[in-house]
């Protein structure tokens, strides 16, 4: 049942987030971000071979995650009624059940159990969510789901004189997970205590917590000491037989092998002549786990092949230390930190970072270290973060004040508060209880809360609106109880799996008080404990029902019957918000962001969901290879500017003119701005020449004595050879008289990031060769004021050396309608597969691009208003609304543009549909966040309903509705002041 749920209602495509990314790095094993999922590229590369045609290959890989969720399912099915027969039976604790036959009433109430339990898992709602996106949480599940199988099965076994094999079986399980992810390797504990009960004849509450200490530093030692640990030290062997020995490189790390593995054989020898068990199956189990590990070895084999995707080049021991170590990511204290307050008082130099040179490794740069003053920091740092956005956020959960260190009951009630209140425990009650909306931030329904009346039409008729009436938690608290009754010891494990899967991982994360989207999945493993107990409530029910029937068969039928009452409901109201079988919004949006690109052209995105669907398209599905994606943040590494000066595919190495001595990491990372009063403005191709000549004219120092590049004011210019781009015919007819001999702009910042640099060095050397775009989602701070050059043909904003004359910082639509050219694109270059479609769920991330292509319309629309091609206009918003009607995809904050060109075609009546709509819509979602308890939560609701009502008043004004204006005035004078 869980793997026809999962196939008919898995995405055909690859989703937002990380999905794309995978699948494509799959289909041509490249290399992902880091800490990489080798394994799981591994799986989907096999998958992906079965696909007929290339569009194929996403569904493919989405059907290994669901795969892997429905066989979680069947291993949950079987571990329940291996602990079921244990209460059923009256045989509590840890021996050999295999020779005992249950009754048939007994074996039924058994298997019942384990379905209840196993299709509660199955429809729960995040597990339901990793099962049908190629993501690693469904199959590291699996891993979970496996170790803890096969732990029960050795117990069984454990008298058995081969019962090792299955403990070895575990580490490999083990090893292989962290190819998929590291949230496997917090079942050691369970494990461990199953381990002590059974090989202890006499076993004590001392010696129970003994083995959770073992087993955390084991968990420790694989954290630390293998997965990293070991690389590290193969790389400082590296560094030193290459740089001290002179010996050439890879020596150092052949040596290291050599040595490794000797110190191995040497160990299974000497556990072998003293007869010694333990130790013998320990370095089995731990040579095991290395096989499962050496699954990472792809990851440099196929970067020394330099792919197209080959995030942070780990080609080598050294950059594969980083990239294992997550350290693009920075870090977050965990047991002791500073606090929000603190004042850094100093800087150290950390870890170097080596390249190599020659032939040797010198250090480039060196991890800076911060300090503070001791009494600055405190045990569990919950409040941390230093970010201005983030201490207003942590307000809202604790009251506490800048300028004063908070208490260390502050820091734990945020602890309690917020990261395991609103990040963990919230999110379990999702699953078991029932689900707000899908609006970010939504809390629990319970059964009281089933009602409607006063709700924002966004949450009340949202699909993602479900009601289990908390049955499933009533059940999982019975099974809970009657476990802990009946045997404490196997309640006590699925306890510990329960905890370090769930709180333990919230104490390690470290969450800030903001994410960009919700993190349930993160918790798969606990919501995977907590079906153990669902299904075992099965059995409490059967219990309560003795005294009433006294039938074994028909009162394990009751309960049965009673206890399928949870997947069902759970199934019932979870299929239409977990149904994605219709979706191509994702993959969409890619293409035609692509496809609003000029041949050869470079376009500049954002962050994930701006750029995994991108590589996704052109990877797997070849959508205009000839487009190079080059991602900003990225663009403030090395490896990723080396990468962009090299061939893909179709496309040509960008024209960077820095060498690598000028991106090095750690060189011009950031140039601050230090003015210098004779400069009143720089040429953009003399600076970038200063730059690349480590001019002294650019340089000035720092506090800690070192020498940074700088700019010396704001005001830029680039000379523009006008007689060589009328040659190249990329000014349309209708821009011709807008073509400037040179472009003018202000910086406007305070420093230049690398990112930037690149930028601008791009637009001093390439002479308009190749076209540049900037995404239209891209951070408007990256613009660098450019806007006034910029053209909009789709999606995207060209760089063109034309000035709009009608460009208004204040105005904020920028970019010149290229209107020919975006008529083309939108209307007939553009799909919109099923955005039509009232029945398909389209959740919060699912809507924002289609909101993009409103404004798109809109200006288009607005454009051809203004040229008084009033059949064209008509064309356009009818098809905008075709497309994308308020049934399928309701009005956003730009849809009150198309009022202006609605009354100008004479659909008035339209024009006050939309208006009145959306401002009933405000006015409502207003009112009940105004109210609304948890209102400080909802600050991007608010402000996008403000957004609207402003949008409607700006309409209304535009078209001479003063009546409509005025009542979305006065709601913004009501609400704006809160």
């Amino acid at each position: 049942m869980a793997t026809v749920t999962y196939l008919l209602t898995l995405e055909p495509t690859a989703s937002f987030w990380d999905c794309g990314e995978f699948i494509a790095c799959s289909y041509k094993l490249l290399v992902p971000h880091p800490p990489g999922a080798p394994t799981f590229l591994l799986l989907g590369r096999i998958f992906s071979l079965f696909a007929t045609d290339p569009t194929k290959v996403a569904v493919l890989v989405n059907t290994l995650s669901a795969l892997s969720s429905s066989f979680t399912v069947l291993f949950l099915f079987w571990t329940i009624t291996i602990l079921a027969k244990k209460l059923v039976l009256g045989r509590p604790g840890m021996h050999d059940d295999r020779g005992l036959e249950p009754t048939p009433p007994q074996t039924r109430l058994i298997l019942g159990s384990g379905v209840v339990g196993a299709l509660a898992l199955a429809f729960s709602d995040s597990f339901w969510f990793n099962a049908v996106e190629a993501e690693v949480y469904a199959m590291s599940s699996l891993c979970t789901a496996v170790v803890v199988w096969l732990m029960l099965k050795w117990e069984n076994r454990a008298h058995e004189a081969d019962a090792d094999k299955w403990l070895i079986l575990i580490a490999y399980v083990m090893g292989l997970s962290i190819g998929v992810h590291l949230l496997n390797l917090l079942a050691i504990p369970a494990l461990g205590l199953i381990y002590y009960f059974r090989r202890t004849d006499k076993a004590t509450w001392t010696g129970a917590v003994i083995t959770l200490v073992v087993c955390s530093i084991i968990v420790g030692l694989i954290l630390v000491g293998i997965i990293p640990g070991l690389p590290s030290l193969a790389g400082s062997f590296e560094v030193f037989f290459v740089n001290s020995v002179g010996l050439p490189f890879n020596w150092g790390l052949i040596l290291f092998l050599v040595l490794f593995f000797g110190l191995v054989v040497f160990g299974f020898r000497y556990s072998i002549r003293s007869n010694n068990r333990v130790l013998n199956t320990a370095l089995l189990s731990f040579v095991f786990i290395l096989i499962g590990y050496s699954s990472y070895l792809i990851i440099p084999i196929r970067s020394s092949f330099h792919p197209t995707i080959n995030e942070n080049d780990p080609e080598d021991v050294l950059s594969f230390v980083s990239y294992l170590k997550r350290e693009q990511y920075g870090d977050r204290p965990l047991l002791y930190g500073p606090q929000f307050n603190a004042q850094p008082i100093d800087q150290k130099e950390g870890a170097p970072r080596y390249a190599r040179q020659g032939n040797k490794y010198v250090v480039v740069e060196h991890k800076l270290e911060t300090i503070y003053n001791d009494e600055d920091k405190m045990l569990l740092p919950r409040l941390y973060s230093n970010d201005p956005n983030h201490i207003q956020q942590y307000k809202k959960w604790v009251d506490i004040q800048e300028g004063t260190r908070p208490t260390m009951g502050q820091n734990l009630s945020f602890l309690f508060r917020y990261q395991m209140g609103h990040m963990y425990w919230r999110y379990f009650l999702w699953n078991f209880v029932g689900r707000e909306s899908d609006v970010q931030q939504a809390g629990v329904l319970w059964p009281t809360g089933a009602g409607k009346n006063g709700l924002p039409e966004r949450i009340a008729d949202s699909a993602a609106r479900n009601n289990f009436f908390a049955i499933p938690l009533i059940f999982g608290l019975l099974g809970l109880f009657f476990h802990i009754r009946r045997d404490g010891r196997n309640a006590l494990i699925v306890g510990l799996l329960f905890l370090f899967t769930g709180l333990a991982i919230v104490i390690y994360l470290n969450q800030p008080p903001i994410e960009p989207r919700e993190r349930d999945y993160t918790f798969a493993g606990a919501t995977y404990a907590f079906a153990i107990w669902i299904g075992l409530g099965v059995l409490g029910l059967a219990d309560l029902l003795r005294p009433v029937l006294k039938a074994d068969g028909l009162r394990g039928g009751l309960a049965v019957a009673l206890g399928l009452l949870a997947p069902a409901l759970m199934a019932q109201q979870g299929w239409d918000d977990h149904d994605r079988s219709d979706r191509y919004n994702s993959v969409d949006s890619a293409k035609n962001l692509l496809n609003s690109l000029a041949p050869n052209a470079i376009l500049f995105t954002n962050g994930d969901n701006d750029t995994f669907p991108l590589w996704y398209a052109q990877e797997v599905e070849g959508v205009r290879p000839d487009v190079r994606v080059a991602v900003l943040s990225y663009l403030n590494t090395d490896w990723y500017i080396d990468q962009m000066k090299r061939d893909s595919y179709l496309s040509q190495p960008l024209p960077i003119g820095m060498e690598k001595k000028d991106y090095v990491q750690g060189t011009n990372d950031y140039l601050p701005f230090v003015e210098n009063p004779s400069v009143a403005e720089v040429n953009l191709r003399e600076f970038m020449q200063l730059i690349r000549q480590n001019s002294p004219l650019l340089q000035v120092q720092t506090q800690s004595g070192h020498s940074l590049l700088s700019f010396p004011t704001r005001k830029f210019y680039l000379p523009i050879d006008t007689v060589a781009v009328q040659k190249l015919n990329i000014i349309p007819k209708d821009r011709r008289g807008q073509l400037v001999a040179r472009m003018d702009w202000d910086m406007g910042r305070g420093a230049i990031e690398k990112k930037n640099l690149v930028i601008l060095d791009m637009l001093a050397t390439n002479n308009w060769q190749r076209p540049i775009y900037f995404s239209s989602t891209v951070n408007t701070q990256d613009f660098m004021n450019l806007q006034p050059y910029f053209q909009l043909e789709g999606l995207a904003y060209r760089i063109l050396p034309a000035r709009d004359p009608n460009y208004q910082p204040q105005g904020g639509d920028e970019g010149y309608v290229a209107k020919d050219l975006m008529y083309d694109n939108l209307m007939h270059k553009f799909a919109y597969r099923n955005l039509d479609r009232a029945d398909i769920f389209y959740d919060e991330n699912q809507l924002r691009f289609p909101a993009n292509y409103r404004d798109k319309f809109a200006r288009l629309a607005q454009t051809y208003a203004d040229a008084g091609d009033l059949q064209r206009t008509k064309e356009i918003v009818d098809y905008c609304l075709k497309v994308m009607p308020d049934k399928a995809i309701p009005y956003d904050y730009y849809t009150p543009q198309l009022v202006e060109p609605l009354v100008k075609v004479g659909e008035k009546q339209q024009a006050d549909n939309i208006m009145d709509t959306m401002t009933n819509r405000a006015q409502q979602a207003l009112a009940y966040y105004s109210t609304s308890p948890t209102s400080g939560l909802f600050d991007l609701e608010v402000q996008l309903q403000l957004l609207t009502l402003q949008s409607v008043y700006r309409a209304a004004e535009k078209t001479g509705d003063r009546a409509r204006a005025t009542k979305a005035l006065q709601l913004l004078q009501q609400y704006y002041p809160q």
